[in-house]
């Protein structure tokens, strides 16, 4: 079995990114060949670079990982929706993607689903890091971002070149060092990299199965 595994690159003026973090640290479980890739906070080079390695690798499995900055536990998200939009929710700020594009409201695929589900098995990779002692949900959303965009990209792709493909994400919170020196520090959650590298290790072993 091969899993492809991706992380992204810190962004919005950032050092770090946990889920780079994450994705160096995890091994790969018995009879699994891991693949790992850091890819740009970029919609537009996510896409030929995810096409890029699906071809390259012929992956049976696509896990990508982000970071979700406020959330307190790990979300395993249900849905990608076909849209890149980097408006807030009130439209009063934009967050352009780290080529300082700012797409709003464009499809990501404009002959795709107008949504795409998680084709892996989220309840039980819930389960799973819980199952270590670490708070984890399913999410219903996972925004218009980057992040959104992967998701929807990989699922995607298994829908129309790649059946034997499965996709999912799972977004990740704030590191501790992340939010120590920030004013607003006493409302925001983090979660330490040994969780998170603990509770995506379990993820991989749900999937080998």
């Amino acid at each position: 079995m091969k899993i492809l595994v991706t992380g992204f690159e810190p962004f919005n003026g950032g050092t770090v990114n946990p889920s780079e973090q994450i994705v160096y640290r995890l091994a790969a479980p018995e009879g699994v060949t891991l693949i790992k890739e850091i890819l740009p906070v970029e919609f537009g080079k996510t896409t030929v670079r995810l096409k890029e390695l699906f071809r390259e690798h012929q992956p049976d499995i696509v896990l990508s990982i982000g970071q979700a900055g406020g959330r307190a536990e790990i979300s395993v998200e249900r849905v990608a929706i076909n849209i890149d939009n980097v408006k807030s929710s009130n439209g009063s700020k934009l967050l352009p993607d780290n080529a300082g594009a700012v797409p709003v409201d464009e499809p990501i695929e404009a002959e795709g689903a107008a949504a795409y589900f998680a084709t892996l098995p989220i309840w039980q990779i819930v389960e799973a890091i819980q199952g270590k002692g670490i708070p984890a949900g399913i999410s219903n959303s996972a925004g218009t971002y980057v992040c959104n965009h992967v998701m929807y990209e990989n699922l995607y792709q298994a829908a129309v070149e790649y059946p034997q493909m499965k996709a999912g994400f799972i977004h990740v919170p704030f590191l501790p060092e992340q939010i120590a020196h920030r004013e607003d520090k006493e409302r925001l959650a983090a979660m330490p990299l040994e969780d998170m590298v603990t509770a995506l290790q379990a993820v991989l072993e749900v999937l080998a199965k």
